[in-house]
């Protein structure tokens, strides 16, 4: 591509992003191979659905937390937090009986291991989830925020937390609400878990959510928020300045942002009925001007019928090997350049 012709196409883009509107990205190219089983489970057991992923600060091991062969923890004496190797083996476990619902995760620049347990219950004599626990890479809990079991809307409590992010300075960032209809709420806590402030409500304005899925982090220090049920991003100060709405990457279940600034965005539930014309698979591009360059497609073949499929969670190893956590399915792929 000649240097006159990128340049317009990257006027158009900017045109269209900061106006929300892109149109259907499923056609670029696919350098990647498929490497289905990578993952061995322990002693025989099967996966459950699983959402949570995360790459170790090595770049080389992967930290995994699945529903305990289900979609639900209750009740297993599994561990459903494991630390996996480059080859797939896992060489290390902890969660068993403390966590629910494991759906979003986050490694910290200490390696400590952060899970949101976005599902609460409450059983006899206390309750469980509704929670963002932060966990040594050992398995110690050494922080929780929220109340277990317990769902609210006020600055101490959460309503089926998804995801939750740390920032290089330790600010704790909280995607709140997995439903539509729910709290819809970004939330900011110092690196002792105090509150600092919110932003958000229900809505498809600048700066409003329909299920905050995923968040991300770029070099820039702007926090990327996978707004799923607008399908869309969108992109804020840490303050909570919105700064940008971007649709070309699909309705966002799962992101991640490399070192690179290379964006990856996994749309699980893009059909017919939900974000009409968009194909589900994997999208990368640059967090710095919003081109999508290679598009991994879901190997669904009746996307406009099953609810979910392939990728929700997404992570990316130091070696540019990425990694699909399926709910459906109930499965982990691992993709590698060709």
């Amino acid at each position: 591509m000649n240097r006159v012709t990128k340049a317009t196409l990257s006027i158009v883009m900017f045109v269209l992003t900061s106006a929300g509107i892109a149109s259907a990205q499923n056609n670029a190219p696919n350098p990647y191979r498929t490497i289905a089983g990578w993952a061995k489970l322990p002693d025989g057991r099967e996966w459950g659905a699983t959402s949570a992923i995360y790459p170790a600060n090595d770049g080389k091991h992967i930290w995994i937390a699945e529903r305990c062969g289900t979609n639900l923890c209750v009740g297993s004496d599994v561990d459903p937090v494991m630390l996996f190797d480059a080859d797939g083996n896992v060489v290390k476990s902890f969660g068993s009986g403390m966590i629910t619902w494991p759906h979003g995760m986050y490694v910290d620049a200490d390696d400590n291991v952060w899970i949101a347990d976005a599902v609460g219950y409450a059983p006899v004599p206390e309750g469980i989830g509704h929670t963002i626990m932060k966990f040594s890479p050992d398995g110690e809990l050494l922080m929780r925020l929220g109340k277990e079991g317990e769902a609210g809307d006020g600055i101490d409590v959460f309503n089926k937390p998804s995801d939750m992010l740390v920032a290089p300075n330790g600010d704790i960032f909280v995607a709140d609400g997995h439903d539509a209809g729910g709290n819809n709420r970004i939330i900011k806590f110092d690196k002792d878990g105090k509150y600092l402030l919110q932003w958000g409500s229900t809505g498809g304005d600048h700066g409003q959510f329909r299920d905050p899925h995923a968040l991300a982090m770029d070099s820039q220090g702007r926090l990327f928020v996978g707004d799923r049920g607008n399908s869309r991003l969108q992109i804020f100060s840490q303050n909570g300045e919105w700064i940008s709405t971007w649709t070309q990457f699909g309705r966002p279940s799962g992101l991640f942002i490399d070192d690179n600034d290379i964006l990856y965005s996994a749309d699980s539930e893009s059909n017919a009925r939900r974000n009409t014309g968009w194909k589900r698979g994997i999208r990368i591009g640059s967090a710095k001007d919003g081109f999508v360059t290679a598009f991994i497609p879901d190997p669904e073949p009746d996307q406009d019928n099953s609810g979910t499929s392939a990728a929700e969670g997404i992570a990316v190893d130091a070696a540019g090997n990425i990694y699909g956590a399926e709910v459906g399915p109930r499965t982990v792929i691992k993709y590698v350049r060709r």
